[in-house]
């Protein structure tokens, strides 16, 4: 009878326990049957101060509690780091800030402890100690809690840690509602943590529909919170353009705004009449950056192409093959509006890259590659030039052509591609990371071919689906994923073999926000199915387990509740829009 088993039946009896909606259907009896049973024997024998540290999400690797007295949380404490190191000074304030509501007080940040001092530790040691990059441990004993990385992330990842057994998490982040004279403690506990995978994504389209620069770095902060690393930023579309290259000012005074929008389903010919709109000035965007770095997220801006570009092209038409209208589209779907492949375009497009790089550090470009219809190419007289000129066999080889010379071009300034799994069409190029939303058997085509892939799968890992009876839902894009749906994800196909499977950096979430039209909807979506797939990323698969998993979730919830997260209620309690 193992702590986890402890853990969930305490979870089960709990007054507070809420049903997934998934288990109300009409084998409830058996799914309940088979949750409570266990909990009814072994009730009795619960000890919460056992289990209360295991509700960390995502899970930690190991977790081994100990004898020992708890840690007491109280205002005399002090935190100890090394003070000339900017870095850890500020990592140090980031635990100062979590404390507070527990202790009334900011705590002094220090180089040097007495003995008798109770003290949270900072402490970035050599790889020996904590050999994984994003790694930590976590220790816990009468006085003191000390993390110690052999990283800056590590270390930042060891704090989300104990953010989630601090009380302040689960109610108290306003300090006028956390009860006075009270000290709370935390358990004496030993955590060896690392993950699984180095790519651990959550995905924004802000193209079909705007949101402030605060609400994304609220964004960001809930992805750090969870120890997700990588943001994918989707700044254009059809529907809009939303990042300012200053070369091409029409591209936002006129590509970020559209005269209205569908509101109704497709086809439904249901629009608001409200013109829509906005963009990030590169000043938001560079301070979006430093805040995402601070929280040890790296961004991956996508800038789309061949296809998806009405928006560009209503801007500046004469990168299209025809002399025709563009517009900024008002509904959703495939347009045929694809950039020409002459060279003024990959001019201009070598341009706005340029001015992208300087905004984003890191090492990935996204450049879009999928829904892009070949009919303008069938057509146009420039697009068959190119395709005869290069000894091409078809439109899809012209596309492989295209992104190849963007390709060569990040990589002569030190960036790589990466694209969806349509890329793979016509040829991929060289150095390309792909991107496998269509299934996965992209993503099992390019690890074959030893190309690095991101694992993200329409059908468990797209969070614009519906995530309960339709009818009683928001407007959504279609289809149907729950919670436990993407908990049971696997990112590794078991068709590759061992050496195949290295290829595999990881998965993500996609927000796709044609019906996402506010931040609260985009949160309601968003959570808690992130929160699943952090796990997913993070733990070690044969430490998952979807009832445990559940029982933290009830936990979780307080936390996301003390946020003021608008997650979606299916999992907890009643309809909140």
């Amino acid at each position: 009878m193992t702590k986890r088993i402890l853990f969930r039946s305490f979870h089960i009896l709990n007054s507070k326990f809420y049903i997934p909606s998934q288990f109300t259907t009409h084998d409830k009896n058996n799914h309940m049957l088979r949750f409570l049973f266990p909990a009814l024997i072994l009730s009795l024998t619960l000890i919460q101060s056992a289990i209360a540290f295991q509700s960390i999400i995502p899970k930690p690797v190991e977790i081994k509690h100990t004898d020992e007295a708890d840690f007491r949380i109280h205002r005399n404490m002090a935190i100890v780091t090394d003070t000339e190191d900017e870095k850890l000074n500020r990592l140090a304030g980031m635990v100062r800030d979590l404390v507070y509501p527990s202790t009334w007080t900011f705590l002094p940040v220090s180089d040097t402890f007495a003995p008798k001092d109770t003290v949270i530790i900072l402490e970035l040691t050599g790889t020996d100690a904590v050999p994984q990059p994003e790694g930590y441990t976590l220790s816990v004993d009468p006085s003191a809690i000390r993390i110690q990385a052999s990283s800056y992330a590590g270390l930042f990842y060891g704090i989300q840690t104990l953010r989630q057994l601090l009380p302040s998490e689960t109610g108290f982040n306003d300090p006028s509602l956390m009860p006075r004279n009270t000290e709370p403690s935390i358990p004496a506990m030993e955590i060896k943590d690392h993950p699984r995978f180095e790519y651990r994504g959550m995905h924004l389209d802000v193209a079909r529909h705007f949101f402030p620069a605060d609400f994304v770095k609220r964004y960001i902060d809930l992805m750090a919170m969870h120890k997700m690393n990588r943001f994918h930023w989707h700044l254009t579309e059809d529907q809009g353009w939303r990042i300012e290259i200053k070369k091409y000012p029409k591209l936002t005074t006129i590509g970020a705004w559209r005269d209205s929008t569908l509101i109704g389903n497709y086809g439904s010919g249901e629009y608001d009449g409200i013109r829509h709109g906005g963009f990030y000035t590169q000043e938001e965007i560079r301070e979006i950056v430093s805040y995402a770095a601070e929280r040890y997220v790296t961004i991956i801006p996508e800038i789309e192409m061949p296809g998806h570009s009405s928006a560009a092209l209503a801007a500046y038409p004469e990168f299209g093959c025809f002399d025709k209208e563009y517009k900024v589209q008002s509904t959703w779907g495939v347009f045929e509006d694809i950039y020409c492949p002459k060279e003024e375009t990959f001019g201009f497009l070598e341009d706005v890259l340029t001015e992208v790089m300087e905004l984003f550090p890191g090492t990935y470009i996204h450049i879009g590659g999928d829904e892009a219809p070949k009919k303008q190419w069938q057509q146009s007289e420039i697009a068959q030039e190119v395709i005869k000129r290069e000894g091409l066999a078809d439109e899809h080889e012209l596309q492989s052509y295209f992104i190849t010379r963007i390709e060569q071009f990040l990589n002569a300034n030190g960036r790589q591609i990466i694209g969806w799994d349509e890329i793979l069409e016509g040829g991929l190029a060289p150095q390309a990371t792909v991107m496998s939303w269509r299934g996965e058997a992209g993503g099992i085509e390019a690890a074959q071919m030893k190309h690095d892939v991101v694992m993200t799968p329409g059908g468990t890992n797209y969070f614009d689906h519906y995530q309960a009876d339709p009818s009683s839902e928001p407007i959504a894009i279609g289809g149907y994923t729950n919670l436990e749906d993407i908990y049971r994800y696997e990112p590794v196909p078991d068709t590759l073999t061992e050496e195949e499977a290295k290829y595999i950096l990881g998965a993500q979430g996609n927000v796709w926000t044609e019906y996402m039209h506010t931040p609260d909807k985009v949160e309601y979506m968003a959570y808690p199915r992130a929160a699943a797939l952090a796990e997913v990323v993070w733990t070690p698969a044969e430490n998952k387990n979807w009832l445990e998993f559940w029982a933290r979730m009830q936990t979780h919830f307080k936390r996301l509740d003390a946020l003021g997260v608008n997650y979606g209620p299916h999992y907890n309690r009643g309809i909140k829009n």
